[in-house]
């Protein structure tokens, strides 16, 4: 009688150690996103509660979406898809593919340890110029923030002047 059981997969227990290890390190980051997170959204509500914008409160919503927008980005369980990938947008699992993927490229070829890392440094570029448009955004969105904030103090982006009272 043959056996019934699936065929023996030579990498099974890396690619496990390998999620386990992913997993941990994108719980760190969701935690410290999420510690980051707990003081900056009371501090925009509040300012929302205090000074009247465009629309109660703009402030906290935009933080909001930056949490959902750093969610997406560090896709805690994407584990569980196993996909081709996570497409054209920029995601942790993306940059360790890629990176991984280069890595295991320069030691198939026989490279050296400075091989593999100038080949991993060349990968670390790629990625930054990728992610550069979610930087971007990222810093429009701050920068719009930190306008509104200025507006609803009635003070001037870099004076250090204080907020009227009353």
């Amino acid at each position: 009688m043959p056996d019934a059981s699936p065929p023996h997969d030579p990498y099974a227990r890396w690619r496990f150690l390998r999620d386990v290890a992913v997993f941990q390190f994108k719980l760190a980051l969701d935690n410290l996103r999420d510690f980051a997170l707990v003081p900056v959204s009371l501090i925009a509500a509040a300012i929302d509660l205090v000074f009247n914008g465009e629309r109660e409160g703009v402030l906290f919503y935009t933080v909001l979406k930056w949490g959902l927008h750093s969610e997406k980005i560090i896709d805690l369980y994407s584990v569980i898809e196993r996909g081709d990938g996570p497409g054209h947008d920029f995601t942790i699992d993306a940059a360790i593919a890629r990176l991984e993927s280069v890595i295991l490229r320069e030691y198939e070829k026989g490279g050296t340890a400075a091989g593999v890392k100038d080949a991993v440094d060349h990968a670390i570029d790629q990625i930054r110029r990728e992610s550069g448009a979610t930087r971007g955004r990222a810093r429009n969105a701050l920068a719009r923030a930190a306008g509104n904030m200025h507006r609803k103090l009635g003070t001037k982006p870099g004076s250090g002047d204080t907020p009227p009272m009353g």
